[in-house]
């Protein structure tokens, strides 16, 4: 087998999941196609999701509808603490900048009909589905993201906005639901340095025989 390096410089899935970065500023005069748009979508409804139920929605925003999602996070930043304002009102330039931004919702499909697939009690049920149906959507951002470096694009996942989760879901038309993810995508106002530093992954690792 080859060197661990050599495998992440050579094979290209492992070179994109090492390239991704968070980008938060954009280059506002460079477009991106409706044919980059399409695949990302494609990539993200790739993702594994709970029961194969796929109980997410995309939502892209583009123009004027893109500049008031902006809005709405700017001004309501004013209700937060001061450090989550400085965070949310840096969130709502990378979307007024980004090309598009693609938000991510949960449709709760799968926790209305999950006692019902899998006869669990109610009283656990809505707890199990809730957190399977997060886990799926959260899987089909990250396929997104790594679909948008290996095109050359730029993107960040905005998590500071799921204090706003409920105002942005209700701008988006979406019922108020337990995951709401808000992805800028554009190319990146400048070149990208080596990014944050990882600890060693063995620091995060346990071995059980």
């Amino acid at each position: 087998m080859l060197p661990e390096e050599t495998i992440f410089s050579t094979n290209e899935t492992l070179k994109t999941i090492k390239a991704r970065r968070s980008i938060r500023a954009f280059a506002r005069e460079e477009a991106v196609s409706d044919e980059q748009i399409h695949i990302l979508l494609r990539a993200a409804n790739e993702a594994p999701s709970a029961h194969n139920q796929q109980s997410w929605r995309f939502i892209v925003l583009k123009g004027q509808k893109k500049h008031e999602l902006a809005e709405l996070v700017s001004e309501g930043a004013s209700r937060f603490s001061k450090p989550a304002q400085a965070l949310l009102r840096m969130s709502a330039r990378s979307i007024a900048s980004a090309a598009v931004v693609i938000a991510v919702a949960n449709t709760g499909d799968l926790i209305d009909h999950g006692t019902e697939l899998f006869k669990v009690e109610k009283e656990m049920a809505y707890d199990f589905f809730r957190t399977m149906e997060i886990q799926s959507s959260a899987a089909a951002v990250e396929n997104m993201l790594l679909a948008a470096t290996s095109l050359g694009l730029a993107s960040v996942w905005l998590g500071i906005m799921f204090l706003m989760k409920d105002e942005v879901l209700a701008f988006l038309g979406e019922p108020a639901g337990e995951f709401m993810a808000v992805v800028p995508v554009g190319y990146a106002s400048r070149e990208g340095g080596s990014g944050p530093k990882k600890e060693p992954f063995e620091m995060k690792v346990r071995y059980l025989d």
